[in-house]
């Protein structure tokens, strides 16, 4: 890959790095395709992921809806069991256990906020309490009415998926109370059934991790990783954030790397190549 960005971005996101006292991991689809799983960029991107869909014409806002949940359970939990098998059989990539170091670093610690709902921050090793997924997870379940607020976990929980026909085999997930039909716990388009609660519980303890950090007037630094303009929710965190006194982002991403703040620095490429590169200009331990 040619890089568009100077080297000396490079020097001063790893300077911000290591200056900070505390660090805030931002991440959206783009931080998992290094492990192999698909970012779903645009129709293309998401038909190239899952052929049998292209065939039927059906897009990612269209999948990702909880009507087809009414429409066609068993298409419906063929598109999420078929996730859910692919991020349990994937690793994170090394790009988790450098932040991870570099969080446990810091003398204010770090906190993750992310979009993707595959849990590999807490596979990778984060603490599930440092970690809000604003868009939920895929391992948690709901009931598709819902019956009521309870959340509860997928373990246990088996998808046998056609890959062929993109369709679940019966029995499909149930609702642990009222027994009607089940689906992850995961904010979809135009979705008015989400179940917020849990999303909800770790967004007060990032609150009130960052107002223990804007009173002892630690040095922020945010790590942003593939997080897209599509769907622009981490990007906005990220940069809001950024005003903070005393904060600095690093935004690494391969395409939309677009930033213009002096506390601002862009690094165009993929997120392990970043973090790797980054890295090779720090300090290694005992140094």
């Amino acid at each position: 890959m040619i890089h568009t960005t100077r080297p000396e971005d490079w020097q001063k996101a790893a300077d911000w790095l290591m200056a900070a006292d505390a660090l805030m991991i931002t991440a959206g689809a783009g931080m998992g395709v290094d492990s192999g799983l698909p970012d779903f960029r645009g129709d293309e991107g998401f038909w190239q992921a899952y052929p049998p869909l292209k065939q039927l014409g059906l897009s990612f806002v269209e999948m990702a809806n909880p009507q087809g949940f009414a429409r066609n359970p068993p298409l419906a939990w063929g598109f999420y069991g078929h996730r859910l098998n692919l991020y349990r059989r994937t690793l994170p990539h090394a790009g988790y256990h450098l932040l991870r170091e570099w969080g446990m670093a810091k003398p204010l610690g770090y906190f993750v906020f992310t979009s993707n709902v595959d849990g590999h921050f807490q596979k990778a090793g984060f603490d599930h309490e440092h970690v809000e997924e604003c868009h939920g997870s895929i391992h948690r379940m709901q009931c598709t009415a819902p019956c009521n607020e309870e959340v509860w976990s997928a373990e246990g929980i088996h998808v046998e998926v056609d890959e062929k026909q993109f369709l679940a085999a019966a029995p499909l997930p149930q609702c642990i109370h009222c027994h009607r039909l089940a689906r992850p716990n995961i904010l979809m388009f135009g979705d008015d059934s989400w179940i917020a609660t849990p999303t909800g519980e770790q967004s007060q303890r990032r609150h009130a991790w960052l107002t223990a950090l804007q009173t002892r007037k630690g040095k922020l630094v945010i790590v942003e990783l593939g997080a897209g303009q599509a769907v622009a929710t981490v990007r906005f965190f990220s940069e809001r954030l950024a005003r903070l006194p005393g904060a600095n982002l690093i935004r690494i991403n391969p395409r939309d790397c677009g930033i213009n703040a002096n506390n601002h620095v862009a690094l165009q490429t993929g997120a392990l190549e970043g973090l790797t590169r980054i890295a090779t200009l720090l300090p290694r331990h005992g140094e």
